[in-house]
């Protein structure tokens, strides 16, 4: 039994007011008052045919009745499932309606018969059906509708795929067009929305034991439609759909009872990254903490100052970047000089609910004179979002007094001024109470320290007022006279001189020192960042467009382009300058971007850096100054290697034709020498027999040494041709002529070549079959090459398949053996000129057929590609393009149905 889900509790399911927002309008209409006479819709969801829908349908139906309910079956269609079809015994079934369109009778569900039952439940299968052309509505779920309004409730089944927003995505996983859809208004409007689940392995095990086809179309069922990945995707479609609306239901039960708490049903994480080496534990953290959380999702982000360049490890923030994508997550990098407010801003925008931080690396004594670290601030203002703070080998390693790591900032000026405004007058108050027990040497020394301090924290302009500010307090609080600003002794002038002096030094000492550490510190982020991408490039591990990101974000800008200049006279001299190049009424030409807006000509550019042989790097954003500059010089060049690397490739790339033609040629020589001699020496044999004059032959052997030479000349001939055809193949001029033909035209002339092994081969191909536009020689050709591979390893009793059926918009012909098959890690190589894959039989040919073959199929606009037969052996799949008739016979539904694996593969 398959897995199901519903609403009552049970995983996977969704419930629905008809009158919910973004119903249609016609269900809409008795919505608001409890929908008083109109019935209930429940629908079973299945992702792909075969997983149970009918099956729960027609037992629900069961229990509805064994509880007392009037249930009556309006529609069912049991495909031939023997299961299913015994589920309709023992329930009432309304008769169908039949009606004629183009001279064929087709059976529909009898609407007016069903309301006149007047049921309390009607069990109506296949929700998105076509109905038949001249029915009273269009789509069987406006006959759903239509006994909705008369007060019957509807039991139903659909298919992910019939979903119309999922139309286009499902053609794109499994390349079959949907033309049977249901709006997703329709759907979701449903009371009861129940998902039908199964593995893609059980279904494939379901498939193989004959539970939904039939047996000469299980074969093409699992090599199509039915393929693990589609199965797994189609799956995964219809969980993310019921799940959005269960979300949708859970907000309007939220709304309609006023709840405005936020419910987090989802865990978003986002780890904060330095660049440092805790940053992998932080990964780590975040990604157990998001697994902990069903359907939790992970984000790292990188915050980069507004220089772009603040110290981070390029190469570790690399490592950490391909971390988080190997554990699920994605990795982000965002610009912010303040760090707390770029993280929060960065998590509110991606709905995250928790925020992972390292703890500080900062030393206490670092903390207590820079203030509250960015874990604190985080905190402080993350409101609704969940803070962590996560232990790690690096936090508290750093000692003694705080370094700078770039120049006194404005927050570290105005804390100066501000502890000078403090610290003086506060220390004045002091020393003028202890003026009785403190000379006059111990006063100027304690404001030297005060001074000395300022310095440490604002840097030179707070020092030199506070020094300026300590002398005079010095000169009116301690120097006699007291409370005036004269000097009575030379000595406490002199004392008082050295004080300013001394101050002052200090704090020009303080200040030079932080411009030093700003200057090492950005020469260490410029080397590191340098030194990674100049080995990325060399090493050719970094493409030209990933250098452009790395450019745009270490500076900040809005986008980076890599143009060249396009005289229109031809190519200028490699080495000629850009300026020069600006000159000519030549343009430019884009090579490579990143970022919006792109820039197309250097005078659109905030900043150009000419590179030379006509390139020019162009950024928009921000002016950059010099310093930067001189590292956007380095980064241009790498550029211009880059670019030169990805040429050569190119060239390498086009160059690789020329080695497989020569290659095709020594090993075409190789096979000459004895493939084509044997035939010839045969033939050569036979007829220099006939002609001898030594011996008196026989009419029998005239006949036989004739029957030599002609089996051996026409072998010689089929090499000769196929070699022939395999050099237009490759020089791109082979003739064909296509037009629609039967596949059983071109099959049945294919077999009669092969007369007389061919009558062992069994074929399948229905009548109904489309018509292919190809070439019938080219295509007969395919055949024969297949077919004879297919009876050369076919084992006694064993013979040969050749089956056809519709895939969407093509024809696929399957040709299977049951031989030993060919591994998977083999069949690609099989298909290179000259390979035998181990067989050392040189009569059967020079290895042609195969690359012979996929050529001519895709020439035609074809494929064919090898798979297992179920069972062992080995099927060759030619996949051709169908003629669309508009006059094809009209079948409700059958040509989607086949397509989408409900009734055949």
């Amino acid at each position: 039994m398959p897995e199901m889900a519903d609403s009552n509790g049970r995983a996977g399911a969704a419930g629905s007011d008809l009158g919910g927002a973004g119903a249609p309008e016609g269900l809409r209409a008795s919505a608001g008052t409890g929908r008083a006479g109109r019935g209930h819709l429940r629908i079973y969801l299945g992702s792909a045919a075969g997983v149970g829908k009918t099956y729960a349908m027609l037992s629900e139906g069961h229990r509805r009745a064994e509880r007392g309910a009037d249930v009556v079956v309006a529609f069912a269609e049991a495909h031939g499932r023997p299961l299913t079809a015994a589920l309709l015994d023992g329930l009432e079934v309304i008769p169908r309606a039949t009606l004629e369109y183009r001279g064929a009778a087709f059976e529909e569900m009898d609407l007016d018969a069903v309301r006149a039952r007047r049921p309390q439940i009607a069990l109506v299968d296949e929700f998105a059906h076509t109905n038949v052309p001249g029915s009273r509505n269009e789509k069987r779920w406006q006959d759903v509708e239509e006994l909705l309004d008369a007060g019957i409730d509807v039991i139903s089944t659909v298919n992910v795929q019939h979903l119309e927003s999922l139309n286009d995505v499902v053609e794109k996983i499994t390349g079959v067009p949907q033309r049977e859809t249901v709006p997703d208004a329709i759907v979701r409007a449903a009371d009861q929305v129940e998902l039908v689940d199964m593995t893609p392995e059980a279904l494939r095990r379901r498939m193989a034991h004959g539970n939904i086809y039939p047996p000469e179309k299980i074969d093409a069922a699992l090599t199509n439609y039915f393929r693990t990945g589609n199965l797994a995707a189609l799956r995964e479609l219809a969980l993310l759909w019921l799940a959005d609306k269960v979300d949708e239901g859970l907000q309007r039960y939220r709304s309609e009872h006023k709840i405005t708490r936020p419910w987090e049903a989802r865990e978003r994480v986002v780890a904060a990254l330095t660049g440092g080496p805790e940053g992998r534990t932080l990964i780590r953290r975040a990604a157990r903490i998001a697994a902990r959380s069903s359907g939790g999702d992970l984000l790292a982000v990188h915050v980069t100052k507004s220089d772009g360049l603040t110290g981070a490890n390029p190469a570790e923030l690399a490592k950490q970047r391909r971390l988080v994508e190997s554990v699920g997550g994605t990795y982000h990098q965002v610009v912010g000089d303040n760090i707390s407010e770029a993280l929060l801003t960065f998590a509110r925008a991606e709905n995250a609910t928790q925020l992972v931080l390292g703890a500080s690396r900062r030393s206490w004594l670092t903390a207590l004179f820079t203030g509250p670290g960015i874990g604190f601030r985080t905190i402080r203002d993350s409101g609704d979002i969940d803070v962590h703070i996560v232990t790690h080998a690096e936090m508290g390693r750093h000692r003694g007094l705080p370094r700078p790591r770039g120049a006194i900032t404005p927050r570290r000026q105005v804390a100066g001024y501000v502890l000078a405004a403090v610290l003086l007058p506060a220390l004045t108050a002091v020393l003028a109470s202890a003026r009785s027990s403190i000379n006059l040497t111990s006063d100027v020394l304690l404001f030297l320290l005060a001074v000395i301090v300022v310095a440490l924290v604002g840097g030179f302009i707070p020092a030199l007022l506070a020094a300026i500010a300590g002398s005079l307090l010095l000169n009116y609080y301690f120097i006699p006279p007291i409370h005036k600003l004269t000097i009575a002794q030379a000595n406490n002038a002199l004392a008082l001189g050295v004080f300013v002096g001394v101050g002052l030094l200090v704090s020009w000492v303080v200040d030079i020192a932080a411009r030093r550490t700003r200057q090492a510190a950005r020469a260490n982020a410029e080397s590191e960042l340098l030194t990674t991408t100049a080995g990325s490039v060399v090493r050719g591990q970094q493409g030209l467009s990933a250098l452009l990101e790395r450019v745009r974000e270490a500076f900040g800008m809005d986008s980076v382009t890599l143009l060249e200049c396009v005289p229109p006279g031809g190519g200028q001299p490699a080495d000629t300058p850009v300026s020069r190049l600006r000159g000519t009424t030549g343009g430019w030409h884009v090579l490579a971007s990143d970022g919006t807006p792109a820039v197309t000509s250097p005078v659109e550019a905030d900043v150009e850096v000419p590179v030379g042989g006509g390139l020019s790097l162009a950024l928009r954003g921000r002016q950059l100054p010099a310093a930067d500059r001189r590292v956007l010089g380095a980064f241009a060049s790498y550029a211009a290697v880059a670019l030169e690397q990805q040429r050569l490739a190119a060239e390498a790339e086009a160059a690789k034709p020329i080695a497989a033609a020569d290659k095709m040629r020594t090993a075409l020589l190789a096979a000459v020498s004895h493939d084509l001699r044997t035939p010839l020496a045969s033939a050569k044999a036979a007829v220099t027999s006939l002609r001898s004059h030594d011996v008196n032959w026989d009419a029998a052997d005239r006949d036989e040494l004739v029957a030599t030479a002609d089996e051996s000349l026409d072998r010689l001939t089929h090499l000769v041709d196929n070699l022939l055809d395999m050099s237009r193949l490759q020089a791109g001029a082979l003739s064909l002529f296509p037009r629609p033909v039967g596949v059983d035209e071109i099959v049945s002339r294919a077999l009669d070549s092969l007369e007389p092994a061919a009558r062992e081969v069994t074929v399948d191909i229905p009548e109904s079959l489309p018509e292919i536009n190809v070439d019938p020689a080219i295509a007969e050709r395919v055949i024969v090459n297949l077919t004879e591979n297919a009876l050369r390893y076919s084992p006694p009793g064993e013979p040969p398949l050749i089956a056809a059926s519709v895939l969407g918009d093509r024809l696929e012909l399957r040709v299977v053996d049951r031989g030993s098959g060919i591994p998977e890690e083999d069949r690609d190589r099989m298909f290179v000129p000259f390979q035998r894959l181990g067989d050392t039989d040189n009569t059967t040919g020079v290895g042609l057929g195969l690359a012979l073959s996929r050529g001519l199929t895709e020439a035609m606009g074809g494929t064919l590609t090898a798979d297992d037969t179920p069972g062992g052996g080995l099927t060759m799949i030619v996949s051709l393009p169908a003629v669309r008739r508009a006059d094809w016979e009209y079948r409700p539904g059958q040509r989607e149905r086949e397509a989408a694996g409900d009734e055949a593969p």
